[in-house]
């Protein structure tokens, strides 16, 4: 997301000095894009209708979270995968106006806070549902959950806006300037130190709590396993990018810089897998989810079949031979 590999990029250059698109970009990591947005994006626009019948349903803030997030995975796939990777990159592969690139810019790292915040937020209300079980009923409900929701993304836009400036410091044969220093090391604050730090503590809490009341043998409830699987795969996924992100900053040199240049955009295919797998984490969790995806799957399948049911005419009455329509017995 975001990477001096893209061809539009009017300060990505090659080795050699000249201007041109970086070597990075290749067959396979559009090939690897496109199959990712095709398969993602159905299956997580399924995934928001499952939930909002959950929701809906059962009015537990728990399920407006994870559709919150499921939310906020479409619009990485649209604004990141989408228009990042493939239009810009892929179908365009040439210049495109600034202020274009720049605005697409801020919905990218809005989006990408947003995913990452909603799960802090999911967190945080498995916390407090499992330590403090009493003062929960009271601080959590749906009409909270959503102003608190509304918020976040918010708060997500506001901080996707210094990033407009991202690509105009975004230099790889230069020193690094204060700016570029700056927003590099407050995006990897925002997606993944913070985060991640809020994810551990929690994460470490709850599990302490769950030992220390039911023994060894008690169960994880669905949510709080959904959430474990979650910020484990989180984690695992968003970690090369940081760290070869922080070391493309200090370490490398003129002779290091195509190395690093795969190394990230590497990273960046293993990060944007995230988008696509909670689907699958829920049904392997949930049954009351999987049922709710069959439900969905099985609604859609039955218009179908009354449409071709009014189709086909009935078979004619047959008529005794000398009596009309008109005619009486």
């Amino acid at each position: 997301m975001n990477t001096t590999e893209l061809p539009w990029t009017s300060n990505a250059k090659e080795l050699d000095g000249e201007e041109g698109s970086s070597p990075c970009v290749g067959l396979g990591a559009i090939i690897y894009y496109c199959i990712l947005l095709c398969l993602g994006l159905p299956v997580n626009i399924l995934t928001a209708v499952a939930l909002s019948r959950l929701a809906a349903r059962t009015q537990k803030s728990s399920y407006w979270y994870l559709l919150a997030l499921t939310a906020s995975d479409i619009l990485t796939q649209v604004f990141i995968i989408f228009a990042g990777f493939i239009v810009q990159a892929a179908i365009l592969a040439r210049e495109v106006p600034g202020a274009f690139a720049h605005t697409i810019n801020v919905l990218q790292f809005t989006a990408n806070h947003a995913s990452i915040w909603v799960t802090v937020l999911l967190t945080m209300d498995r916390y407090v549902a499992l330590c403090h079980p009493l003062q929960y009923r009271a601080v959590s409900y749906p009409a909270r959950t959503q102003k608190i929701i509304s918020a976040v993304f918010a708060i997500s836009l506001a901080t996707g806006i210094p990033f407009y400036w991202w690509l105009d410091v975004w230099h790889d044969n230069d020193p690094p300037t204060t700016i570029d220093k700056v927003l590099k090391w407050l995006h990897c604050f925002i997606i993944y130190f913070i985060p991640c730090s809020i994810f551990l503590v929690t994460n470490s809490m709850i599990i302490c709590k769950l030992r220390h009341s039911g023994g060894p043998k008690r169960c994880l409830s669905k949510t709080t396993a959904i959430l474990l699987a979650i910020t484990t795969v989180f984690i695992i996924l968003w970690a090369p990018r940081t760290f070869v992100m922080i070391y493309h900053l200090y370490m490398t040199s003129s002779n290091q810089v195509q190395g690093v240049h795969l190394a990230l955009d590497i990273a960046n295919m293993i990060a944007m897998l995230n988008t696509s797998l909670n689907f699958f984490l829920y049904c392997f969790v949930s049954k009351t989810f999987r049922r709710t995806v069959w439900e969905v799957l099985v609604s859609l399948r039955l218009p179908c079949k009354q449409s071709l049911r009014e189709e086909i005419p009935s078979d004619p009455v047959l008529k005794p031979l000398g009596v009309l329509d008109s005619a009486s017995l």
